[in-house]
């Protein structure tokens, strides 16, 4: 196990558990106690975890992991999902993205698109994700609009009265989106109200809107609503979605593709 999946596997314990005790954990991982230690402080120094006198307690009580340490958390799924949602776009059209892991390699599979590689522009991206314009701006070929704001750490993504007012002058051909939950009674909904408020917005901007989101958000619901389900056109997720759900969506008017 490198180093960097041990720190996933101990932030992943720690959000579950709440706290962590050294000798257990180690048990756990299989890794020494020495080399559980070390780690928990190199990830307090980073204000990942708070530390204590025989392991470590979450860093607060609104804790959330940062982008870069959630990337690895169902790989596969998201280069699948991510994969057919670039499949849904046409070159030459607005896009739409929100931050997020998902939406993220749906950017860089984007990016890699053979017939993408020219145009004037080949696409028109418009996102509120820091490191989404980041790895895309470096491209000619796609024109990226990117909205004003205040940046969250944990999400790379601006939000807030300068974003919404930006945003709201602009039409998108398709608003791809990443949730936290998604539920055929409860609509689209994510954790944070101000995150809500610009997916919301972008989806009210869009002609098609897609969410991207693996099956272990779907049938479930969060705290801030982004949209109802009859807002979304289609759902791309894993084979994980059980097909009790998926007929729901289907019958609440969403094209469900499960890859």
């Amino acid at each position: 196990m490198t180093r960097k999946e041990r720190w996933q596997s101990l932030l992943d314990l720690l959000v579950e558990h709440g706290e962590l005790e050294v000798e257990p954990t180690a048990e756990t991982l299989g890794v020494s106690a020495a080399t559980i230690r070390r780690d928990l402080d190199q990830l307090a120094e980073q204000q990942l975890l708070v530390r204590t006198r025989g392991g470590a307690v979450l860093h607060g009580v609104s804790y959330e992991l940062p982008l870069r340490y959630r990337t690895s958390r169902r790989a596969a799924e998201k280069h699948r999902i991510s994969e057919a949602v670039a499949a849904l776009i046409t070159p030459g059209e607005v896009i739409g993205l929100t931050g997020g892991t998902t939406t993220t390699e749906v950017a860089r599979t984007l990016a890699g698109r053979p017939d993408l590689a020219t145009g004037s522009p080949a696409l028109t991206v418009v996102t509120n994700a820091l490191n989404i314009a980041g790895e895309l701006v470096i491209r000619p070929q796609f024109k990226i609009v990117l909205t004003g704001g205040v940046a969250r750490p944990q999400s790379y993504e601006l939000t807030g009265p300068l974003a919404q007012q930006v945003l709201g002058q602009l039409t998108v051909d398709t608003a791809v989106v990443g949730v936290d939950a998604f539920d055929p009674a409860d609509g689209a909904a994510t954790r944070h109200e101000d995150e809500a408020a610009m997916n919301r917005l972008l989806c009210e901007r869009a002609r098609r809107v897609v969410i991207a989101a693996d099956s272990s958000k779907l049938g479930v619901r969060a705290f801030a609503r982004i949209c109802p389900t009859r807002s979304v056109h289609t759902l791309v997720t894993d084979t994980g979605l059980p097909d009790a759900v998926a007929s729901s969506f289907e019958a609440a008017g969403v094209e469900v593709v499960r890859v």
